[in-house]
């Protein structure tokens, strides 16, 4: 039985709390309705917490929004990826959610 890992030593999954998923929202809802990206999806695992946004349904993700947390007693840090890349480290979700507003926008007419 010693190589079975105790329950207790597990780490619980995170998750975005409810301010964190609203701005993270209210810029997907943003792109949305220009048409830039049309699906989305979380995944919450040990110690990290991640907000997929894609361009078309079967594709990879264009952006993930993931959210890490190495200990209990430590602030959470963010990190966006763009399919392969590290695009932006940051300490808060603003800095995250100011990288898209400063990505170029679609322009219909």
């Amino acid at each position: 039985m010693s190589g079975i890992t105790s329950p207790r030593k597990l780490r619980k999954p995170l998750f975005f709390n409810r301010s964190e998923l609203g701005q993270i929202l209210a810029t997907y809802s943003s792109r949305v309705a220009c048409g830039e990206w049309r699906d989305y999806a979380i995944d919450h695992m040990p110690g990290a917490a991640a907000f997929s946004i894609f361009r078309h349904t079967h594709e990879t993700p264009l952006f993930v929004i993931e959210k890490q947390q190495r200990h209990p007693k430590e602030s959470a840090r963010f990190i966006l990826r763009d399919r392969q890349k590290t695009l932006l480290k940051a300490s808060s979700l603003t800095d995250i959610i100011g990288y898209f507003n400063r990505l170029p926008r679609l322009v219909s007419g």
